[in-house]
């Protein structure tokens, strides 16, 4: 006769680390930021997704997380701070190289509206 004690043991064990490849999914995914779907913990805990409805606790868990909005970027999509520091260096470059052009744009329209304004130069008599 098969040793009955031994299959539960396994049993039990395969059941125990199940769920904990699911619930690991599930926080990974919640602390990344992504989407939680049944489909997604399923795929990434290689479970079946009517396995995961089938747990209660698990289910309440998802089902919780997937209606809460996503916050913010997930952490390997997000700025480093050097390219943080990196876009703020080129974007006051850019800002510097646009006020030095509004400035000589400013001065140039000065030009023009100054000579509008000055008096007509004397005209010289035409002879026909």
């Amino acid at each position: 006769m098969a040793d009955v004690t031994g299959l539960q043991i396994a049993a039990q064990r395969k059941r125990a680390d199940t769920i904990a490849r699911a619930t690991t999914a599930v926080s990974e995914m919640a602390a990344e930021g992504a989407e939680i779907t049944f489909q997604q913990v399923a795929r990434r805990a290689g479970v079946s997704r009517q396995w995961l409805y089938g747990q209660p606790a698990l289910r309440a868990q998802i089902e919780d997380l997937r209606d809460r909005p996503r916050r913010g970027v997930p952490a390997r999509e997000r700025s480093s701070e050097a390219s943080l520091h990196q876009r703020l260096r080129t974007l006051a470059d850019e800002n510097r190289g646009l006020r030095e052009e509004n400035r000589d744009l400013k001065h140039e329209l000065a030009i023009v509206y100054g000579t509008q304004r000055a008096p007509a130069s004397p005209s010289v008599p035409t002879i026909e």
